[in-house]
């Protein structure tokens, strides 16, 4: 599983930006899990920002609840951050991450993770 993310940009305190992260795959049949955008800044770990399920389902993080929102198109793979009324804390690179699994001939499920590279967001006046 290979992700390419984009739509980092510097963006005034109060704005908004979005998110885009494509995950593709090639050879075995794989099916795309819980896909995610994590975050961090320099000298700190990095931090799940939001994720969601295959069938959905979102997960957030406290910081960001109410001001951003996750969503997916799963026939193309692709997983969005909305971000509104960004906060000078936003400032990060922001990571995506997908979860994702496929099954051998002997039936095996065999799960993988993929990281996207990051795509840096900058809010300052």
């Amino acid at each position: 599983v290979q992700l390419q993310a984009f739509g980092g940009a510097s963006v005034q305190p109060g704005g908004s930006l979005r998110l885009s992260c494509a995950a593709s795959v090639s050879g075995r049949t794989v099916t795309i899990d819980t896909m995610g955008w994590y975050r961090q800044t320099p000298g700190k770990q990095r931090d799940l920002v939001a994720d969601i399920s295959s069938g959905g389902m979102p997960n957030y993080a406290d910081s960001v609840k109410g001001r951003f929102t996750i969503s997916r198109d799963n026939a193309k793979n692709i997983v969005y951050l909305q971000m509104n009324n960004l906060k000078f804390e936003d400032t990060a690179d922001y990571y995506c991450r997908a979860h994702a699994h496929y099954f051998t001939s002997s039936d095996e499920r065999v799960v993988l993770g993929a990281w996207g590279q990051g795509t840096l967001v900058t809010v300052s006046s």
